[in-house]
């Protein structure tokens, strides 16, 4: 019996209101299920149907959005890259002493790892040939250009060349990123040793460099 008195058709069941999203709001959940699964299976397979279903959408919602799968794969990885140069940026800028940064710029690499796995992954993971967005190699560039005026500085106090700031931040940042991978996996030691062995290694060995080898 309804609620006026008449009774409702045999069978039937008040039906439940679909919850809708903004295009905004969509768009986000969309990123988020697509950094799931593009970290847990890769690029290659992962499909736009496994995407669709994740976020109980249909297919064309995700190409309205990102054109497709390759769109979307583009747009986690920039949104990812972001939120990690700026993260890196913010260490290196502050004042301290340079082992202290180097040692702060490690951190936030682990941190990352360790916060944002899955954004990791994507990284670190396959991308696709065609994309023109960016790889774990072009982001080694960006953070190693905003360790290289912490280096060209003490180069320049220290009498050595400035123009290898480049060719040694590149080399530093390198390998932190490639000591996290193996970290992403291992998560031992603690990421506030491996910070500081890495930097141990590091500063030690650019506190005596030959200014001619």
């Amino acid at each position: 019996m309804s609620a006026s008195g008449t009774a409702s058709p045999a069978g039937s069941r008040p039906k439940r209101g679909r919850v809708r999203m903004t295009g905004p709001e969509r768009r986000s959940q969309l990123l988020d299920v697509g950094r799931e699964l593009f970290a847990l299976k890769g690029f290659e397979a992962t499909s736009v149907e496994e995407i669709a279903a994740h976020a109980a959408v249909s297919k064309p919602v995700v190409y309205e959005h990102f054109g497709g799968k390759e769109g979307l794969h583009a747009v986690v990885v920039d949104r990812e890259m972001h939120r990690l140069l700026d993260r890196f940026g913010a260490a290196v800028s502050a004042p301290g002493h340079p082992r202290e940064l180097l040692e702060r710029a490690a951190l936030v690499l682990l941190d990352y790892i360790e916060a944002d796995t899955d954004g990791f992954r994507v990284l670190t993971r396959d991308t696709p040939v065609t994309s023109g967005g960016g790889s774990f190699g072009s982001l080694i560039g960006d953070l190693a250009r905003q360790v290289e005026h912490v280096l060209a500085r003490e180069f320049a106090i220290r009498g050595y060349r400035a123009e290898l700031a480049p060719l040694y931040s590149q080399a530093l940042v390198g390998m932190v990123a490639l000591a996290g991978q193996w970290w992403l996996e291992t998560r031992s030691p603690g990421r506030h040793e491996v910070a500081a062995q890495l930097v141990n290694l590091a500063y030690n060995g650019l506190s005596h460099l030959d200014p001619h080898p």
